[in-house]
């Protein structure tokens, strides 16, 4: 994902790409971030530095994995620069530090940066509440094998998107354990289901099942620059906004 942020970044004429940043043991290290991505040369190389970054930018965008989210939310924090969170799997200190975080500085958090993804968590909001605690509701969604996190953020996302559609407490309804499971199936419970095969970019439906018939609703991705070019787009909405705790839906202005 940085790779393709890189390539996003350089190709928008309103963005200045000023530092890439990783960790201490990367192979990346020291390298062109042209040569990474297949280009010449452009003068800028990886770096660890991630406050000399902060200094630089008007806007920090973090690809990472969670265990690097504290260190990164410290520097944003100390320097003042908005932040753009797109790692996913954080645990529930995790999602706290990104609260604690938002009282300082600007932080958008996004389990995922597609904009059809964040209108899909509309639609099923709107759909569960349309059809109410009659209709049974279960989650599939398909990723690489390279994906660690399961079910995915955005299946989670989506997951509370259903329950607070029909008033619901996530946590109370989520049901994670379909398989190998000799509990009979609770009424207005949300399941979820997990594929990881081969370089499957990230596909996510979302059953929507009454008596006798089925609400389907699906969103898939091709490209992986989709997840770069959404992030963009949400770290130049978030660049001068005030300290607070921000989301894709207010990238797309569907926050009220």
């Amino acid at each position: 994902m940085g790779q393709q942020l890189i390539k996003a970044i350089l190709a928008d004429a309103e963005c200045q790409l000023v530092a890439a940043v990783t960790h201490r043991q990367s192979s990346s290290l020291g390298k062109d971030v042209g040569s990474l991505i297949g280009m010449a040369d452009v003068g800028l190389t990886v770096t660890h530095d991630l406050t000399a970054a902060a200094t630089a930018a008007d806007v920090l965008v973090d690809f990472s994995l969670p265990q690097a989210l504290a260190d990164n939310l410290t520097v944003a924090r100390q320097s003042g620069t908005p932040i753009v969170v797109c790692t996913t799997g954080l645990n529930e200190q995790q999602n706290q530090d990104l609260q604690l975080a938002a009282e300082q500085t600007a932080v958008l958090y996004a389990a995922n940066t597609s904009l059809g993804v964040n209108l899909l968590r509309e639609l099923v909001r709107t759909a569960s509440k349309a059809l109410g605690a009659k209709a049974d509701i279960e989650i599939l969604e398909a990723h690489h094998t390279a994906k660690r996190d399961a079910p995915s953020g955005t299946a989670l996302a989506l997951g509370v998107a259903a329950a607070e559609g029909r008033n619901q407490v996530f946590s109370d309804v989520a049901e994670y354990q379909r398989n190998y499971n000799d509990q009979p199936h609770q009424p207005g419970s949300i399941g979820f289901a997990t594929l990881r095969a081969g370089d499957i970019v990230g596909e996510h439906t979302v059953f929507l099942v009454l008596g006798g018939e089925r609400l389907e609703l699906t969103h898939r991705v091709a490209d992986r620059k989709t997840f770069a070019e959404g992030a963009l787009n949400a770290a130049i909405w978030l660049k001068g906004q005030k300290a607070g705790f921000y989301s894709m839906n207010h990238v797309l202005g569907l926050d009220a």
